[in-house]
């Protein structure tokens, strides 16, 4: 210990006289050191330092001619010679036990000793484990020094520390913060390209079904939606819409889209992430129709419909039924979302392709305006293993589904599709992004068992919530939707999630359920506030282009 560290705590001197009274320890006056400054070489102040007995022989390594105050040996047991190298490494070892984050030019003034041996001898104990190099205080300039153990014990300290100061909020105002986080509280709502293209990524990954993202998912995100806006995306490379999961197909019928069947939206440049958790396509049963397309863009790449219309050989109801089987299979996905809505319209509904005129009211677009048709990536089972295992695919999911819900447990992520890495790897991960510092850990929702680990610009939104006075506003969403946590947060049986179904949500409570056409109130309302629920219930923001979907 150094006079300044026995001066900084005055209870230490009498025990300190009692032990150098019972010759146990003595205080060693050390002669001025050379160290470098900004003008070159200059000379560093006399210290003094207080070591036990037993420290004796390895500081007389050190400093010879160090005067002792009182004069006293090492225990016996304890005599025997030192190098100058092996005496400074060990001295370090035990004093970095009782320091925390120090720098060498600390150490060295500490001990009396030049700045570049001090730097030897603890890149000695770095290559051996016991100390740890980095910058761990915000004020540091220069790198720090700190004993491993502690060193953990200190990031211990600070985790906890960090977890209790958050107070957790109930499930309803954690409701709350969903709505704004995802965009949906109507003061939160976003409009524009690259809005829907920031709503995308937020929700990317996530199983809806095909006719739920245009028609409730995106509309109840976006002020005026606009389907060309998610056509231009898509056009440009930005985002990709596929099935990650593929139908079972049952009895001579092939599979083909319905508007029910689970589509994924998510960035271009991540897909092959997320093609990594899909089975492989070719343990999947088509028809021959499928087979003639699958082998026809296989061989020639991404086509255009008439295209493949010509290289296959089929008519052109035969290709658009062989493509709907494919896209059903997670095979195959087009440039734009126009491929989809085309497959999910029946063809009377839908502008022909010769551009013929029709009486009736039809769709605006064809299956000519989806672009080109490709195949959605896959990676064989040998190439890829078990994705579910893989460290960057469980990272990539783990931070999509805090993007997605700002907090997560095991609990909301319930809510995702089956085929997600299992809660166990996900868990390893987060505290792993936790000890970085790149997340928070504690407990931010009421109620929920488990770790809940949240991003943290999100905790600060929070405390927002649950500050604010509740004010009866009124929030409706799909089964489909993400935010459809009926039975996940809130007490009683799970709504489907289906696009017909639909949520009313009053200050983050549940009080109506829209299921097939049926209006269910959870709770006793007046005569004017159930027609006002009814109304918010029922109101919903389809894109007129998209009717023939609802």
């Amino acid at each position: 210990l150094t006079d300044a560290e026995i001066d900084a705590r005055p209870e230490w001197r009498p025990l300190l006289d009692e032990l150098a009274a019972s010759s146990r320890a003595t205080r060693l006056q050390l002669p001025p050191f050379e160290k470098g400054g900004p003008g070159g070489i200059s000379a560093g102040s006399p210290t003094g330092i207080s070591i036990p007995a037993e420290r004796l022989p390895e500081f007389a390594a050190l400093h010879p001619d160090a005067q002792r105050t009182p004069n006293i040996d090492a225990p016996p047991e304890y005599r025997k010679p030192w190098t100058r190298e092996d005496a400074l490494v060990e001295v370090l070892r035990d004093r970095l036990q009782g320091l925390g984050p120090v720098t060498a030019a600390e150490l060295a003034a500490s001990l009396g000793l030049p700045e570049t041996q001090i730097e030897a001898a603890l890149i000695a104990l770095e290559t051996e484990g016991s100390v740890m190099r980095g910058r761990f205080t915000p004020a540091a300039s220069t790198s720090e020094w700190c004993e491993r153990r502690l060193l953990a014990r200190i990031h211990r300290y600070t985790v906890n520390r960090l977890r209790q100061e958050i107070e957790p909020v109930e499930a309803r105002d954690f409701l709350n913060f969903l709505f704004e986080w995802q965009r949906v509280a109507p003061e939160a709502r976003v409009e524009g390209a690259d809005a829907v293209a920031n709503i995308v990524a937020q929700l990317e990954g996530f199983e809806a079904p095909a006719a739920a993202w245009e028609t409730e998912i995106l509309p109840a995100r976006v002020n005026e939606y606009d389907p060309a806006w998610l056509d231009d995306l898509s056009r440009a490379g930005r985002v990709v819409w596929t099935r990650i999961a593929p139908l079972n197909a049952t009895g001579e019928r092939a599979p083909a889209p319905v508007r029910t069947t689970p589509i994924v939206l998510a960035s271009r440049r991540h897909l092959g992430v997320w093609s990594r958790l899909a089975r492989n396509g070719h343990d999947v049963a088509l028809t021959s129709r499928g087979e003639r397309v699958l082998q026809f863009i296989t061989a020639h790449g991404a086509s255009f419909f008439d295209e493949i219309v010509d290289g296959a050989g089929l008519l052109r109801t035969q290709v658009e039924e062989a493509l709907a089987e494919l896209v059903a299979q997670g095979l195959v996905n087009s440039d734009s979302v126009a491929g989809l809505r085309a497959l999910l319209v029946p063809s009377d509904r839908r502008r022909s392709f010769d551009g013929g005129r029709r009486m009736r009211r039809t769709a605006l677009f064809g299956i000519e305006d989806a672009g080109r048709w490709a195949l959605a990536r896959r990676k064989a089972a040998a190439d890829s293993g078990n994705a579910t295992d893989d460290p960057e695919v469980i990272e990539h999911v783990a931070r999509t589904l805090l993007r997605r819900y700002g907090v997560v447990f095991w609990r909301l992520v319930a809510r995702e599709a089956n085929w997600l890495p299992p809660w166990r790897n996900l868990l390893r991960c987060y505290r792993r992004l936790e000890a970085r510092g790149e997340i928070r850990g504690g407990r931010f929702v009421a109620g929920m068992a488990g770790e809940q680990f949240a991003a943290p610009e999100a905790v600060g939104l929070l405390r927002d919530v649950r500050r604010r006075e509740r004010t009866g506003a009124l929030v409706a969403v799909s089964g489909a939707d993400p935010l459809n946590l009926v039975g996940i947060l809130t007490p009683g049986a799970r709504l489907p999630a289906l696009t017909g179904n639909r949520v009313l949500y009053r200050d983050g409570v549940p009080i109506a359920l829209l299921v097939a056409g049926e209006t269910r109130f959870l709770e006793e309302l007046a005569p004017e506030a159930q027609w006002t629920a009814r109304n918010a219930l029922l109101r919903r923001q389809v894109p007129a282009v998209l009717q023939f979907l609802k």
